[in-house]
């Protein structure tokens, strides 16, 4: 008998939702209204061939795209030394999603575009959950001897908002022999709780038993208990204490990222779902994206799962390709993978999944930009031609 993906069994979920509350023919009505945000560099054009893509898959399952974009960017900054006005973020939350190509330019100093935008979008719209699925597509090389897509097949769930990344601390006696700099990491119970909820439910929904891929449905905590005893205490106790009242169904492992990280080179078939803190989850899904490939393939999703989510492609804006048709846009492409399946249309999502697999099994010679065989665009026409 065929195992069926994570999305036909999400789908069959869905089919009993629809029945019992509204009919087909309004499901298939439904129209999303995105808010595409190209920014800087090469994001444009990775968005446009993400945005073409969506725009067949759309087509085909019978529901609507209302795509408006947005200019905030450094070009926009350089010009009106604006980052985002102040009704953006306003403006921004009556969409059901944003999709994002990238964002940093070599004329603006690092850090103002990315706390200016990202940052603050990510705090202000609440997407305290950062999504990043870790899976080696067929016919991609990965720098993991002897591991193939069986084995690099596992999500990483990013605590987005809280944590050492929000600049609690400061600078003292600056530029003299004496100056301290002090950076905490703050956490506090309710953050911990919801995205370790998070973690869980998306580990019962979308975990590899759940998919047809394993025995157990698994969540892992990454931390360092033996260390930073004082937040890593709070995010094991909340851990265990949801898993013995409400989630006895869920296998639980935990551990320390310097073990973690080990492991994920040399047995990265070992995890299913991982849970972490801000400042962990950006380092591991690093790791992660070079082990399924590089960044011309990494995508991921800032959740806010009562909100407005945002995703976008890892890889950065990569100036010194801008223009040029070279760079690869299958990242941008399966993130907006990703946000139809965060949106509910997951047949939509698992098309263009497999859309991209083929591409990436019998298509293109490699990820790197001036290297896939193809330009920038053709590759998004190999995509929506398999769709």
């Amino acid at each position: 008998m065929k195992q069926k993906s994570y999305y036909e069994v999400i789908y069959l979920e869905l089919d009993i939702e629809v029945s019992s509350s509204k009919t087909i023919g309004e499901y298939m009505s439904r129209t999303y209204k995105i808010a595409a945000i190209p920014g800087d560099g090469t994001g444009a054009e990775v968005l446009n061939e993400g945005k073409k893509v969506l725009e067949a898959t759309a087509s085909k399952f019978g529901f609507g795209l209302d795509l408006v974009e947005f200019d905030f960017g450094g070009d926009r900054y350089l010009r009106t030394g604006e980052i985002l006005p102040d009704s953006a973020v306003n403006e921004l939350k009556t969409f059901d999603a944003i999709y994002l190509g990238a964002i940093g330019h070599p004329d603006v100093k690092p850090g103002i575009l990315e706390k200016g935008i990202l940052l603050r979008l990510r705090f202000e719209l609440d997407q305290y959950i950062n999504l990043r699925p870790i899976r080696l597509y067929p016919g991609v090389e990965t720098p993991l001897k002897n591991k193939g897509p069986n084995e690099i097949d596992f999500v990483v769930v990013r605590e987005n908002t809280g944590g050492i990344y929000t600049g609690v601390g400061g600078i003292s006696m600056k530029g003299t022999e004496h100056e301290t700099a002090v950076q905490s990491m703050v956490y506090n119970r309710f953050q911990v709780e919801r995205c370790l909820r998070y973690a869980f439910d998306y580990t019962r929904r979308h975990g590899k038993k759940a998919c047809g891929r394993g025995t157990a449905n698994t969540l892992g905590l990454v931390g360092k208990t033996n260390v930073l005893t004082h937040v890593f205490d709070l995010w094991e106790r909340v851990f265990h204490e949801l898993g013995e009242s409400d989630y006895l169904d869920i296998k639980r492992e935990y551990y320390h990222v310097d073990a973690a990280c080990m492991w994920m080179v040399k047995n990265p078939e070992w995890f299913d779902v991982l849970v972490t803190c801000n400042m962990f989850g950006d380092i591991i899904t690093d790791l992660g994206a070079m082990a399924q490939g590089g960044m011309g393939i990494a995508a991921g999703g800032n959740i806010s799962p009562k909100g407005v989510s945002m995703f976008e492609p890892i890889g950065g804006s990569a100036p010194k390709y801008t223009g040029m048709g070279i760079i690869n846009p299958l990242a941008s492409i399966a993130a907006g993978s990703m946000m139809l399946d965060t949106l509910g249309e997951y047949k939509a999502a698992e098309a263009i999944e497999k859309a991209v697999i083929v591409v990436t099994s019998t298509k293109i010679k490699s990820l790197e930009a001036g290297k896939m065989g193809y330009s920038t665009c053709e590759v998004g026409d190999l995509v929506v031609e398999e769709i």
